[in-house]
């Protein structure tokens, strides 16, 4: 099964996105948008693995506390890719650091590209260049972060969360 961790957005970053990939739409930009359900921040790619339990296990010795996430602008990965970025606290990268450290010590493989905090709004963009962007302000707190198993679907990519784990409070 494919597997990947990642922090699930709050309502008001969700609808922030929306309005952003409403901005993208109204300036007619065709492309495959990332689906509502499926908007979340990546910290490590899994990929293929069969034993996800051992991974969640694997997870619990991840120890942060609670820090806050904001919108930050647009960017995109070459032609292919338009994404949403986060201002991204020292916090953030220390999780994802210790996410990838107690992954590569269980011999759980991984994605090892530096991480680069990014929310996938829409892949192959139909125009070459993105329109003017007016980001909402949003933020969240985050406490936890999830594991996730994803499908290919008829219509897309599925994401289903396997399990959680919580901030230090």
């Amino acid at each position: 099964m494919r597997l990947f961790i990642a922090i699930k957005f709050n309502s008001a970053i969700n609808s922030a996105l929306l309005s952003i990939q409403e901005q993208m739409k109204r300036g007619n930009i065709g492309g495959k948008y990332s689906k509502p359900e499926n908007l979340h921040l990546t910290l490590a790619f899994v990929g293929e693995y069969g034993t996800p339990d051992y991974v969640l296990e694997t997870l619990e010795q991840v120890r942060f506390r609670p820090f806050e996430l904001a919108l930050g602008g647009v960017g995109s990965f070459g032609s292919r890719t338009w994404w949403a970025g986060i201002t991204a606290p020292d916090e953030l990268h220390s999780t994802a650091a210790q996410i990838r450290h107690y992954l590569a010590e269980a011999d759980i493989p991984f994605d090892r590209r530096k991480f680069s905090p990014h929310i996938t709004l829409i892949r192959e963009p139909s125009k070459p260049a993105m329109p003017e962007i007016v980001i909402p302000d949003a933020r969240m707190t985050v406490e936890e972060f999830s594991l996730f198993r994803s499908d290919r679907g008829k219509i897309g990519m599925n994401y289903t969360e396997l399990g959680t784990i919580g901030c230090e409070l």
